[in-house]
């Protein structure tokens, strides 16, 4: 079956206090029921509104859950820690104190799970969490640029590759270290992974870091 991306409704504006109760709910039944047996019933019943309520705002569970986790992502913010290494080492800090939460956890795995049989999932995924946290990478290297770390970039396409990949190769390590492996994103790992990054496989080792 197919998610389907909620149609804008006319009627009553939406309640902000709603919304933040209904996918702090979710969060939580998630951690507690697990995928399979959250229902948006439980849900209504956890966030005290009408079940009604929440399908006029979610076509169903995956895009209610999308959301739910999205938000916590949403947490995200770029420190000025004074230099680009800093500056990514505390994102990346920040993104794994979000993963070690059980409700990022669980609702992370659950929507990419299913997302692996439902191309509309993928997508709602791709816009409500990759590309709202691709902000970061963009505000990240045009403060680096400005500070003259890194050259400016004249090709806006092979830009936009170029922060793609810097998202693909920091999102996808976090998410391994952290729910594949389950090793522990500490400072020293962060560390280490930040030069690996930003100097290469051929760089060599950061005394430092040991």
């Amino acid at each position: 079956m197919q998610s389907r991306t909620p149609a804008s409704r006319t009627g009553r504006p939406r309640s902000a206090a709603a919304d933040a109760a209904i996918l702090a709910a979710t969060r939580e039944a998630l951690v507690e029921l697990g995928w399979s047996k959250l229902t948006l019933g439980d849900v209504a019943v956890r966030a005290g509104v009408a079940k009604t309520t929440l399908y006029r705002r979610w076509a169903g569970k995956n895009e209610l859950v999308v959301d739910a986790v999205a938000e916590l992502f949403d947490e995200l913010v770029l420190p000025d820690r004074g230099s680009l290494a800093a500056d990514i080492e505390g994102v990346v800090l920040q993104f794994a104190a979000i993963l070690a939460r059980p409700e990022a956890r669980s609702g992370l795995m659950a929507v990419v799970s299913e997302s692996t049989r439902d191309e509309a999932l993928r997508e709602r995924i791709r816009d409500s969490i990759v590309d709202r946290q691709k902000r970061l990478v963009l505000a990240g290297r045009a403060r680096a640029q400005a500070r003259g770390e890194l050259p400016p970039e004249s090709d806006a396409g092979e830009a936009a590759r170029t922060v793609d990949l810097i998202f693909d190769m920091v999102a996808g390590a976090v998410v391994h270290r952290t729910l594949v492996s389950a090793e522990p994103a500490d400072e020293e790992w962060v560390h280490g992974f930040t030069r690996v990054l930003l100097s290469g496989l051929s760089a060599a080792p950061d005394p430092g870091s040991r």
